[in-house]
């Protein structure tokens, strides 16, 4: 255990512009219990903040979409998430929100700072403006056309198709969600961060820290490596929407949502500790680690602690242990598709099945890659191990020392090979929570479970009682002791069972901590126990199928009511588009070509980069199909190529055209290429 005085622990403020569903949990709120209530029972100072995410653009399309104000949004969304949050178990000591006065008042004041000592530049861009709505878009009231894999629904700042980062200036076609119309660039003035003049100091505090996870490390230098390294980044934005930008001629302009929310972790802390939580966020011997998803790498681990850096007074996270993506019944989590599992109606479905949710979705934990979720997998690890091998032992155990004992611990004999093994196990969960890798440490604790089934299945004290009656004894007492271990150990990841198997024993899980594991007298010799009773039961096929039937339901097609400013064109949007002419035609170069080399782009887990032969010269393309091919798979292929549009560098990689694919109603995607081979740089007309 590290000799840190005092830990903060943040998990990544949730958007309060929906529910929360099991991706979300499996990516940080999860993992981030489990270490808080590892460290508790390690008896370590420690805070626990989270809040709901209140401002941006995802409140302000939600509220448009639902036809309410986005302070209705965020009120709705924020009781449905704490709610959700505290019957699941998650034990934050704070969830605030970033509408509160207090966050409002350290977010003002931790900019102003900033200001008065000259760490933003004033700098007049082009920003799109609607003309019909009047006023400028932020960058996810942009859709148009990827430049990367030709997603027709990209938005100003990404691709969630490819996972391209993007600016909405790279779109094709751009149009605004409010109107519909196109948007045109206007000149308005913002005050930005200085990412550039402060790479050298961000790669210092990066380079500190090769020890953080490889996804993290390496996403991280892909951002300080690669193209032109880092550019300054606008710190306020042309909304209504937010904490209004405090400083003169800023009439209109809101602080950009992350640089606000991340400043909520602070002024939770103010709200749950208003004396002492500077020693939380200032003192050098306190710890900070952000737990988040992967998404969020690059706001955690530069954007933020440069804000911190700039502003002098407080600490950096020492470590950000991101998860990859929870991926559910072979599709990706869409929360615009209502492809997800949320949580607070997973709640209202399993009456009090919390844990065996926290189990599978820890024992699937996307920790290096991405995982997935299925229902069928879900019925069978909650039957086979949580049934089967962990509520067996307990029960077992119980009921046999009931029936020869009258429910009072028998004597026991020393038993060294069964201390060791606990010490050992108490020495390996401990490891792999340190170095946060919760399926390993969860797997470890089902170890114990199996190695008391193994006790039980050899001694077989049901045999034995009608010989030995003292041997019978020993090995109950030995079974005993190691559910009282168990009911220590898998407190972080299963409260609920915790708390069952401390009444069943009739302990006080409040005097025992994790330093007490490995002990084989946590339940004394003539101890009376409470009654037994199952801790988990039989998930049968019937709710499962529910489930199922649930999910694929969100398939058929549901006419969505549309803001009355955007109905023309979402209705456009699903049938032909709009007519073009032809020498709007003739501008694309379209051409024929071959694949010859193929490689996955490092660190990214969508692009390739593609070497293509076009006729009069060898092009680089990085696309975004990775998901859909081997590179193996496609030396040789022939491709449709748009060759005349303007380079863009991804990932570091200038890219040198598009190569055009077809997607069919399954989203499988179609190489649109001719019907008998052709020569490469044959024209398409």
């Amino acid at each position: 255990m590290s000799n840190w005085k005092r830990y903060t622990i943040t998990a990544a403020l949730p958007y309060a512009n929906g529910p929360v569903h099991i991706g979300h949990l499996a990516g940080c709120y999860l993992p981030s219990d489990i270490y808080v209530r590892y460290l508790r029972a390690n008896q370590k100072d420690v805070v626990f903040i989270c809040g709901s995410d209140e401002h941006g653009v995802p409140i302000t399309v939600s509220a448009r979409r639902e036809g309410i104000t986005p302070q209705q949004v965020v009120d709705k969304y924020h009781k449905i998430m704490g709610d959700a949050f505290k019957e699941f178990g998650i034990s934050f000591s704070i969830y605030s929100r970033t509408s509160s006065e207090t966050h409002k008042e350290t977010a003002s004041a931790f900019f102003r700072k900033l200001y008065d000592e000259g760490k933003f530049t004033e700098q007049v861009t082009d920003q799109y403006y609607d003309e019909e709505a009047k006023q400028f878009l932020a960058d996810r009231y942009i859709v148009g056309t990827c430049p990367v894999c030709g997603n027709e629904n990209a938005y100003g700042d990404q691709c969630e198709n490819c996972g391209s980062s993007l600016s909405p200036t790279d779109l094709i076609h751009p149009h605004s969600t409010l109107s519909g119309s196109k948007p045109v660039l206007r000149k308005t003035k913002n005050w930005f961060l200085p990412l550039d003049k402060l790479q050298p100091k961000i790669e210092k505090y990066i380079d500190s820290h090769k020890d953080w996870k490889v996804n993290v490390y390496g996403q991280c230098k892909s951002w300080l490596d690669t193209g032109d390294g880092l550019q300054p980044r606008s710190m306020t934005r042309d909304l209504d929407w937010g904490v209004p930008v405090p400083i003169e001629g800023a009439t209109g302009k809101v602080l950009y949502v992350w640089f606000d929310a991340p400043i909520g972790y602070i002024s939770a802390t103010k709200e749950l500790l208003p004396d002492t939580w500077e020693t939380y966020w200032k003192d050098k011997d306190t710890r900070l680690i952000h737990f988040i998803g992967k998404d969020n790498i690059v706001f955690h681990c530069i954007i933020f602690p440069v804000m911190l850096m700039e502003h002098g007074e407080f600490i950096v996270a020492d470590n950000v242990p991101a998860n990859e993506f929870l991926n559910l019944e072979g599709s990706k989590l869409s929360t615009s598709r209502n492809w997800a599992v949320w949580l607070h109606e997973y709640l209202q479905d399993f009456k009090d099945k919390q844990d065996e949710l926290r189990y599978v979705l820890t024992s699937i934990a996307p920790e290096t890659k991405d995982s997935e979720f299925t229902w069928k997998d879900y019925q069978t690890r909650v039957n086979s191990e949580l049934v089967g091998i962990f509520g067996n032992l307990v029960n077992r155990v119980l009921v046999l020392t009931d029936k020869f004992f009258d429910n009072k611990v028998p004597q026991g004999r020393p038993n060294p090979e069964l201390s060791a093994f606990l010490t050992e196990q108490h020495k390996k969960v401990s490891d792999s929570l340190e170095n946060f890798r919760f399926r390993e440490a969860l797997a470890e604790v089902m170890n114990v479970a199996r190695y008391g089934n193994q006790l039980l299945s050899e001694k077989e004290p049901w045999k034995t009682i009608k010989t030995d009656k003292d041997l019978t004894a020993a090995i109950l007492y030995d079974g005993l002791q190691i559910i009282a271990n168990l009911a220590i150990l898998c407190e972080p990841f299963l409260p609920f069972t915790s708390q069952k198997i401390f009444e069943m024993a009739q302990l006080d899980g409040k005097a025992l901590t994790w330093t007490d594991i490995g002990r084989t007298d946590l339940l004394p010799v003539g101890h009376a126990l409470g009654k037994a009773a199952l801790l988990y039961q039989k998930i049968e096929d019937e709710p499962i199928a529910a489930q199922v039937e649930k999910l694929n339901a969100t398939k058929k097609p549901a006419a969505a009511p549309a803001p009355v400013e955007n109905k023309k064109k979402m209705e456009e949007s699903t049938g032909p588009k709009a007519e073009i002419t032809f020498d709007d035609f003739a501008k694309i170069d379209l051409r024929i070509g071959t694949i010859l080399a193929a490689e996955k782009v490092e660190k990214a887990d969508k692009l390739l980069k593609l070497t293509v032969d076009i006729g009069y010269e060898t092009r680089t393309i990085v696309s975004g199909i990775a998901e859909h091919f081997k590179p193996e798979e496609l030396i040789g292929q022939q491709v449709s190529v748009v060759a005349n549009l303007a380079p863009r560098k991804l990932r570091g990689i200038e890219s040198k055209g598009m190569i055009l694919l077809a997607e069919d109603s399954a989203g499988k995607l179609i190489f649109v290429i001719p019907k008998n081979s052709t020569e490469n740089g044959s024209i398409i007309r």
